[in-house]
């Protein structure tokens, strides 16, 4: 089934609006995906009528609370086709889960000389967690490297794993490139070695169908707004065996079981991992994204956002003047590209004031810039409600562009 776009962008009132009187383009869905009215409404909704704290309280407003938090966990667990809904962690985000898995596996699994590998296109949450890491346990950082055209060196593996490898963290969509790799070929590897792999998926659930059982990932993180849903909430997904295993990475509240001055015990999973109060409004708010996006098909928008991925890479490679950052195959919906002789600030002042937008700089992936020898990129990052008339746009914003700076 083909997805009606104009239909769905009724469904995202920000996306009627105007900027410097135009029309707004929203080509920046890879920082953040606008909200549909579904959402809008559930987050308002609850706050209105329905506001309690989860857990433990015995009145009517703190156990419906509590149904319908854990009820998010289940449409999390169905989302990801996980095993069972306590391998679910609701956490603020992809950054705050990488780091909470960093903390956690390596108190109780890295010590002095002990190697974790990453690649060289990873987003700065799935770098310096471990790198912090790394220096608290005088372990050592590995890196597989990329290929010009955007490709994963995964063949590099052979030489870069060792008997001291303890884990293997990897970006599933590079933010910046837009390219596919190949975790499930990467996860089989490292399990023949019994390495566990953490997939950070904040560029991937919102574009492609992920399937954590067939994926066979030790962990995967992603982030609710990428996905439609409301900001400071995340997911941590882990198999039973390792959230059994891992110890706290945080303390307080809920996550105990019995607290004496002598000892504490801590709850049963997930709670053990979910200190505090929780995001309760953000899980539900981003339950109700998933079902969203459920209702359109995974299929469905990624069969769109390609369309449109492809088209917006012919018409940017017929400009001459343009370089596309990113292109081998498989690739999600991320144009990151130049403009010849124009820095990448420069440009995006002037598409915004056309009233498109787009991300300029690093995009938090100073490594992929290095690696090219560049300062930044434009980045033009698409979601299913985009068209190719924005993508038209796109094109002449950047003909206007060369002609004011070339």
């Amino acid at each position: 089934m083909k997805i009606n776009v104009n239909t769905i962008r009724n469904d995202f009132p920000l996306l009627q609006r105007q900027v410097y009187n135009k029309p707004l383009i929203y080509l920046d869905n890879g920082a953040t995906t606008q909200k549909p009215v579904s959402v809008i409404n559930c987050i308002h909704d609850f706050h209105r009528f329905k506001n309690s704290s989860i857990h433990r309280g015995v009145h009517y407003l703190s156990e419906q609370a509590t149904e319908e938090y854990e009820n998010a966990r289940k449409t999390v667990q169905q989302f990801l086709n996980a095993a069972h809904p306590h391998e679910i962690v609701f956490t603020a985000g992809t950054t705050g889960s990488v780091n909470g898995i960093a903390f956690s596996f390596g108190e109780r699994y890295i010590g002095e000389g002990d190697e974790i590998i990453i690649s060289e296109m990873e987003h700065h949450a799935n770098i310096v967690p471990w790198q912090i890491l790394c220096e608290r346990k005088k372990a050592s950082l590995k890196i597989i490297p990329f290929s010009d055209d955007g490709l994963l060196q995964t063949k590099e593996l052979d030489r870069l794993i060792t008997p001291k490898t303890r884990l293997i963290s990897v970006i599933h969509i590079s933010n910046v490139l837009g390219t596919i790799n190949p975790v499930e070929e990467i996860i089989r590897k490292a399990h023949t070695f019994n390495i566990p792999v953490l997939v950070d998926g904040a560029q991937s659930v919102q574009h492609a169908s992920v399937d954590v059982q067939k994926m066979d990932c030790d962990f995967f993180v992603f982030s609710g707004h990428k996905i439609y849903g409301p900001t400071g909430i995340g997911i941590l997904y882990g198999k039973e065996k390792w959230l059994q295993e891992l110890p706290p990475f945080q303390g307080g509240g809920d996550m105990v079981d019995i607290v004496t001055f002598e000892k504490t015990t801590y709850n049963r999973l997930p709670f053990k991992f979910e200190a505090g109060t929780p995001n309760y409004i953000g899980a539900i708010g981003l339950a109700e994204a998933l079902k969203y996006v459920s209702s359109l098909g995974m299929n469905n928008i990624m069969a769109h956002e390609h369309q449109l991925l492809d088209y917006g890479m012919s018409r940017l490679n017929e400009l001459g003047y343009v370089k596309i950052y990113g292109t081998a195959r498989p690739k999600s919906s991320i144009l990151s590209f130049n403009i010849k002789g124009v820095h990448p600030y420069d440009a995006g002042m002037v598409m915004d004031k056309m009233g498109i937008a787009v991300r300029t700089g690093t995009h938090c992936a100073q490594p992929v810039m290095q690696h090219y020898g560049i300062e930044g990129t434009i980045r033009a990052s698409l979601a299913l409600y985009n068209t190719a008339e924005e993508i038209d746009a796109l094109v002449e914003s950047v003909k206007k562009v060369k002609t004011m700076f070339g």
